[in-house]
């Protein structure tokens, strides 16, 4: 395996992970199982029989998770914990136990690539939840599924096409974070107006009822 292509499987692993991690681990558990690409040594549990049941039925459950607006906001909240540690350990086992400075570098890289990724999807996703109609959601969710499968093919078969489209989903990222970021600042925001809001009406109903009974006590 040349630099190249280490490059390009560290940085991919992470980069998957932040987005659908069930299904990196299942699919490179198949890779290493039909020895259809040579890897580390470390990545070799991921083939075991057991690993990949459990990583199969974890990807089944993510698969139509991801698929029910707002379930699929709670899982990605969740997984903020699991996919990006997870990219950075799967980043760093690609560099082998021969070099701990390479293995730093990776874990670094994998981790930073499954943190973009993740927020990326996850503020995205939550972002198309405030649309009541589910058609958005179930779209994103089957583009990123294409996605994470199509890059992981690029990324064992052509590293130089892989690496050209990571940076392009790199600089697309850079430019959508911001945004994505004021509409969801704005959209909590406005909910926490309209909840002061009701609130403020609320008080103010009980200060006139108050104010009511105490005049009526006084005419008494």
């Amino acid at each position: 395996m040349d630099n190249l292509q280490s490059i390009a499987l560290a940085a991919g692993l992470g980069w998957a992970s932040g987005i659908r991690l069930y299904a990196v681990l299942f699919i490179v558990g198949l890779v290493d199982k039909m020895g259809w690409a040579n890897l580390p040594q470390s990545m070799h549990v991921l083939s075991h029989p057991l690993v990949m049941g459990a990583t199969g039925f974890m990807l089944f459950v993510e698969f139509f998770a991801d698929k029910i607006p707002g379930l699929d906001t709670i899982w990605d909240a969740v997984h903020t914990f699991i996919r990006i540690p997870a990219g950075a350990a799967l980043a760093a086992s690609m560099a082998g136990a021969d070099s701990t400075v390479m293995t730093l570098v990776a874990g670094i890289l994998g981790g930073a690539m499954a943190t973009g990724s993740h927020v990326t999807k996850a503020g995205s996703r939550a972002l198309i939840n405030t649309s009541p109609e589910p058609v958005s959601n179930w779209t994103a969710s089957l583009t990123e599924d294409a996605l994470v499968v199509g890059g992981l093919w690029a990324m064992f078969t052509n590293p130089v096409i892989f690496l050209i489209g990571l940076g392009i989903f790199i600089i697309l990222a850079l430019w959508l974070l911001p945004k994505l970021w004021r509409a969801l600042k704005s959209i909590f925001t406005r909910i926490n107006h309209a909840f002061d809001g009701g609130t403020a009406a609320h008080n103010h109903a009980q200060s006139q009822s108050e104010r009511k009974t105490d005049l009526i006590e006084k005419t008494i």
